[in-house]
């Protein structure tokens, strides 16, 4: 079953295929987004990842919570 996770404090540079990229080293990603303003489409800094299991999804946030990403550390905790 899939699990939807919540990654943010991401640097204005990164895009929805570095963070699928990223994600996918620990399982499969069944989609990835990261959100953008409407207006201005410049990156709200945070977007989420959708594994396709629990078990991916723990591995995901206990390796990539902290992690440095284009000078940012990552924050990630399952969505809400």
């Amino acid at each position: 079953m899939p699990v939807k996770l919540f990654v943010v404090n991401l640097s204005e540079e990164t895009t929805s295929t570095e963070i699928r990229d990223l994600f996918s080293a620990v399982g499969v990603v069944e989609s990835c987004q990261v959100i953008a303003d409407r207006e201005s489409g410049r990156s709200k800094r945070f977007g989420f990842v959708e594994m396709d299991s629990r078990e991916a999804a723990n591995e995901a946030k206990e390796k990539f919570n902290g992690h440095s990403l284009h000078g940012k550390t990552l924050k990630v905790d399952e969505a809400k």
